[in-house]
């Protein structure tokens, strides 16, 4: 009996030291229009960190973990290349995939699948060798002059064929290695696809597919230009050459996708470089974009297409704050969750953070955010040490101890956020009977209407760098993160109201609320002042009673 009890206290330990394990598959889910990214259950925030693109090798993981812990990020987003996992035709290798799910437990880190496969950044630079070698196995886009082009076709069935073999051997893998413990939640299927200079394949095949009617499932989301059917071209006459290409890619993309999760069943997306979000309406292509790629103007397309892919996502590397904006804007739709997973690591975009948490994101990641002697300057920072996630890190340490009941009130519809502006003028959010007035630039007493030193701008804000994230978490209560911003919380207009208490604070590792002060008096008399590092307040406003 007593060797029977050591046994089963032995095991019961044994249980209790094995990580928790999660009793479903990561999913999404959506409501009135919001999207929340389920793990174990619960609305999970991805606070990413993307690593470099050639950073997917075992002795490289090192500087990824370094810089995601210095980050304090939960989630990094790591490629998985064709030519790594099958460098001979039919023998895979996933030793690499094997090492990154290990070493990310042992971080306490869950991950982002990056399949490069076809296409990444529309080449065909991470296809293995035996693809780039037989072009007429596997044929590139052929211009109008029957010239090869550097892009795959979307129209090479042997390429296809090939593609969907690796992609649901990997996903068959990840099912045997990680379906008890989901470390990884989710895959990106290619990456940044479509082609630069060609609008699309003309390839015999591809102009035979051109040639006919647009699909009823297109008609059906990509409103007709001209004729209510007929043709690409007839139906979208100047714009038929782009839509056709995007069609075309989607529905490869898909059928990858579709295979896939029929093996394991795990959210994926697409992501896209993106096209000007400000020119409305959008021209034809000019040269100007990736033709074919998901960009906002075709992500109805996409989801025609495409049904098997979740999200079109952007990736965002024009810093101009009204670009960011718009793209948050376009992509974030009642069928289409907003998730970020490239941003430029340039110090300006630390203050968009606001914006794309506060609008409900499932999640963002800053890109090439580890520790490589590697700078994609100007699309990031020039710098590759610590400094690189300071920006990021200041705000990510803000949302960390709170990412579940963030994500909560984000698919509750109780949040809002946003960055400072270019132009640096105040902006307001607006809740349920209370705005939040935001201004920047100014001293934390004071102001500027005085005159003197109390309108000169405050020291450090050369540049735009202030932002806020705010919840309201009771109807007349509001959690309040920012950075370099004042806000006044005001009565809704026509009604009356008050601050009643302002506690500055943070949450500790059970979720619960401590208070470290009470702002009050010169704290409060000019708005809450948030300085250079983001601080978190805890605001109850009230309303006087009728007399």
């Amino acid at each position: 009996m007593r060797k029977l009890l050591i046994s089963l206290l032995a095991c019961a330990a044994s249980l209790a030291a094995q990580p928790a394990l999660s009793a479903e598959a990561p999913r999404l889910v959506s409501q009135n229009g919001r999207h929340a990214l389920l793990v174990d259950g619960k609305p999970f925030l991805i606070l990413g960190a993307q690593a470099h693109n050639s950073s997917n090798y075992p002795g490289a993981l090192q500087p990824v973990w370094a810089a995601a812990n210095d980050l304090k990020a939960n989630t990094v987003l790591m490629p998985v290349a064709w030519e790594q996992v099958e460098p001979v035709e039919g023998r895979f290798d996933f030793s690499f995939v094997d090492t990154l799910v290990k070493q990310a437990r042992a971080q306490k880190k869950r991950l982002v699948i990056l399949w490069f496969g076809t296409w990444k950044n529309t080449s065909a630079q991470y296809t293995p060798e035996w693809v780039k070698l037989d072009p007429k196995r596997f044929p590139f886009n052929r211009d109008r002059d029957g010239s090869s082009n550097y892009s795959l076709s979307p129209f090479g069935a042997e390429t296809l064929k090939a593609d969907k073999r690796a992609f649901v051997a990997l996903m068959g893998h990840l099912k045997k290695l990680d379906s008890t413990e989901r470390t990884v939640l989710m895959v990106q299927v290619e990456n940044e696809v479509g082609t630069y200079g060609l609008v699309r394949d003309f390839s015999p095949a591809a102009q035979a597919a051109f040639e006919q009617p647009v699909p009823a499932a297109v008609l059906a989301r990509q409103k007709p230009k001209a004729a209510a059917t007929g043709t690409w071209r007839e139906v979208y006459g100047d714009y038929a050459d782009e839509y056709f290409h995007a069609w075309a890619i989607a529905r490869y993309i898909g059928e990858i996708a579709a295979a896939g999760k029929a093996v394991y069943d795990l959210p994926m997306y697409v992501n896209n470089a993106l096209r000007n979000p400000l020119e409305q309406p959008p021209k034809p292509w000019n040269k100007d974009f990736a033709s074919g790629g998901p960009t906002w103007d075709v992500i109805d397309i996409y989801k025609a297409a495409a049904p098997a892919v979740d999200i079109v996502a952007p990736d965002i590397y024009n810093p101009e704050s009204a670009q960011v904006n718009a793209n948050l804007r376009l992509f974030g739709r009642a069928d289409n969750a907003l998730w970020v997973p490239e941003i430029g690591t340039k110090p300006a975009y630390g203050r968009f953070l606001y914006a794309m948490l506060g609008r409900g994101a499932i999640g963002v990641s800053p890109f090439g955010i580890d520790y490589f002697d590697y700078s994609n300057h100007p699309l990031g920072a020039t710098a590759t040490d610590k400094t690189i996630v300071e920006p990021f890190e200041r705000v990510y340490r803000m949302f960390a101890p709170i990412q579940r009941q963030w994500a909560q009130w984000a698919f509750d519809g109780k949040t809002q956020g946003i960055g400072e502006g270019d132009d640096r003028k105040p902006q307001q959010l607006d809740f349920p009977g209370w705005s939040a007035k935001l201004t920047y630039r100014l001293g934390r007493f004071g102001e500027a209407a005085w005159g003197g030193e109390f309108a000169k701008p405050a020291a450090g804000t050369e540049e735009p760098g202030g932002g806020a994230a705010i919840a309201q978490i009771a109807p007349d209560e509001f959690l309040v993160i920012g950075h370099r911003v004042r806000v006044r919380m005001e009565p809704a207009e026509g009604t009356k109201g008050m601050m009643l208490r302002a506690e500055q604070g943070r949450f500790d590792a059970q979720g619960r609320w401590v208070m470290e002060r009470v702002w009050n008096g010169d704290q409060v008399d000019y708005g809450l002042n948030l300085p250079a590092e983001p601080m978190m307040l805890k605001v109850k406003m009230g309303r006087p009673a009728q007399p």
